[in-house]
């Protein structure tokens, strides 16, 4: 069968199939327009070509997006639902061994078993995604009015952020494993996406570089919303890419630009839960939910982590998403993230700013409702709160996808490992001392720099996604436990190895019945209760 390069004369046909209502459910092999669709149409809808386009950013955390409503799994929503799978597979982000718990997989590494749902959603929206912003580079990339080409310039800066979502996963990290198999390579010149092998960690980042430097090239601070992609997440992304290369200097810079107009989140407004609005200051890029998305209120965020939510598995059936208490206790008191989580005793200072009805401040921890509220669990995260209010069922929290705050890290983190450590303290302690902790230094703790910045890091973005990443970049172990007094359930505590190939994400059995030339990674076992108790990440030793 022919595949073609869609002209702008043909894309409504092209767009058919993404612009209406199952515009999530794409094959994620990425699949192209076939001659036949194309002759299915002999102009170009304008509507349906915004339609596609806002379809491109809404199916980021749609409800259902991959399975759909017949089958309602909890945790089939979007990139959001990668970001917690990716937390719950590290060290510090901890949900309960129970019944309810979704993302038990990860906790367990079962998420390697290929006939899995969450490995094939984490896969599928990635490809999904990347299915649209091709069909849109294909539409209209050949346009020169400057409306299509910023379209198809977040196209491309949305491929590159779909490639980063999976080239971290799929393989080790980037420096000394540049020629190794990583993920297939979908782009409207693909010939035939069902015999299509695996591309090289160093091409999946080319093309990296090359989207976003095709999107930087174009786009402006301008956007509709946050939701968009405009230059500050361009940057942003790119950024990203460098650090993941290695490219210290250069992901100094880009971050740094990411960052211009933004300022991080004051000390006064992280004292209270937050981190659900796309409207705040410190957010550059974020998923917006719509309160009518929300309605399938068990597949978002907030039934996930806001410990508020009055319809939510976090609440209400006490599922808890919790820091590891080996990190908790390395926070020192004075910084306000601390109260970001309950202690031990279920304290914490942000209880005092809030009220769930009638009750507040530490009473909301012990606060029973039937079938709404069970009790905290010690280490439970306050960290989110709830858009609509404490106690509300509207579950339509934003997710923040880019902050200031990690870009401020990015920048510490580049300057440092490209030789100007004294300009790193410097950005690093002016963000913490005046942002979160007035009695900080950066020498404090006694780590080396890089590690107090991956430990700044794992504070601040915790519950957004970035520490198998940062682990697989920085060649870190995981590590869970020490011995058995911290919080970790027993069937998740066991440390592995940085070079372990289990850590290794599996191609979904859908994808290589779809694709004959993926070769799927393999090696390792599943990780055993209590093994390598001996490892240390150079944060929580």
């Amino acid at each position: 069968m022919k595949f073609n390069k869609i002209s702008i004369l043909a894309v409504a046909g092209a767009l058919t199939l993404t612009a209406c209502d199952d515009v999530n459910k794409q094959e994620p092999a990425g699949s192209m327009i076939t001659q036949e669709q194309l002759t299915e149409t002999y102009g170009a809808i304008g509507s349906r070509v915004d339609a596609t386009f806002s379809g491109m950013f809404n199916m980021m955390g749609e409800p259902y997006g991959v399975f759909g409503t017949g089958r309602s799994r909890a945790d089939d929503f979007g990139f959001v639902m990668a970001a917690l799978s990716q937390d719950a597979e590290g060290a510090d982000y901890i949900y309960p061994n129970s019944g309810y718990n979704w993302f038990s997989v990860c906790g367990e590494y079962t998420s390697r078993t290929p006939n899995y749902a969450n490995p094939y959603i984490r896969y599928a929206i990635v490809y999904n995604q990347i299915k649209i912003a091709n069909d849109l580079i294909s539409a209209l990339g050949e346009l020169e009015d400057a409306e299509s080409q910023k379209k198809v310039a977040q196209a491309h800066a949305i491929r590159a952020f779909d490639y980063l979502n999976l080239v971290p996963y799929f393989q080790f990290n980037y420096q000394g494993h540049q020629n190794d198999p990583c993920v297939p390579i979908v782009t409207p010149e693909t010939p035939d996406p069902a015999n299509n092998p695996r591309a090289s960690v160093q091409e999946c980042y080319d093309l990296i570089m090359s989207d976003i430097n095709a999107a930087i090239k174009v786009l402006d601070e301008k956007r509709d919303d946050k939701s968009r992609i405009n230059i500050n997440v361009a940057y942003g992304i790119r950024a990203r890419a460098n650090l993941y290369m290695g490219n210290w200097a250069d992901a100094a810079a880009d971050a740094a630009k990411a960052a211009e107009g933004y300022t991080p989140a004051s000390i006064d407004e992280v004292s209270t839960p937050t981190f659900v609005d796309a409207n705040d200051h410190n957010w550059i890029w974020g998923i917006i939910l719509t309160d009518d998305q929300a309605q399938d209120r068990y597949a978002t965020s907030a039934s996930w982590l806001s410990s508020f939510s009055a319809s939510a598995y976090t609440a209400g059936a006490a599922c808890y998403s919790m820091i590891n208490s080996m990190l908790f206790n390395k926070i020192p008191a004075t910084d306000v993230r601390k109260g970001w989580w309950v202690d031990e005793n279920l304290h914490s200072p942000l209880l005092s700013t809030i009220s769930w009805g009638d009750v507040t401040g530490d009473e909301i921890s012990t606060l029973h409702i039937d079938d709404v509220k069970e009790a905290f669990t010690p280490y439970t995260n306050v960290k989110f709160g709830m858009k609509r209010g404490i106690g509300n069922t509207i579950n339509s929290n934003d997710f923040p996808l880019m902050r200031v705050e990690e870009m401020i890290l990015i920048q510490a983190e580049g300057l440092a490992k490209s030789g100007n450590e004294p300009e790193a303290r410097k950005i690093l302690e002016d963000f913490v001392k005046t942002y979160r902790d007035p009695a900080y230094s950066s020498t404090a703790q006694g780590r080396s720099l890089a590690d107090e910045i991956w430990y700044q890091r794992r504070i601040e973005l915790w519950g957004e996604g970035f520490f198998m990443a940062d682990a697989n970049r920085l060649h870190k172990p995981v590590v869970r436990f020490h011995d058995a007094s911290c919080n970790v359930p027993d069937a998740f505590r066991f440390n592995i190895d940085p070079d372990d190939p289990w850590l290794l994400m599996r191609f979904s059995d859908s994808e290589t019945n779809a694709n004959s030339a993926i070769v799927n990674n393999t090696g390792g076992t599943q990780p055993k209760q209590d093994q390598n108790p001996g490892l240390r990440d150079g944060v929580t030793d």
